[in-house]
């Protein structure tokens, strides 16, 4: 008798976070920096460079993101 075959479940991915996050092909997870849309006349110049950059995540918050973001 043949073993019978069991579907995997798909995982559905977070909206918020598809859009937010990218996981680079080493696995780290990068995302862009916030407070550079509007106002800039106000902020100082190196806080519009660092959020120039993208960002990579801490590794504890990456493995909660990677689970939100499970195909990407």
């Amino acid at each position: 008798m043949a073993a019978a075959k069991v579907k995997k479940v798909k995982v559905k991915t977070h909206s918020g976070a598809k859009k937010r996050f990218q996981v680079t092909g080493t696995g780290k997870v990068k995302f862009q920096h916030a407070y550079k849309r509007h106002r800039l006349n106000a902020k100082d110049t190196k806080v519009k460079r660092v959020a120039r950059n993208a960002g990579v995540a801490a590794p504890a918050n990456a493995a909660t993101i990677r689970e939100m973001v499970p195909y990407k």
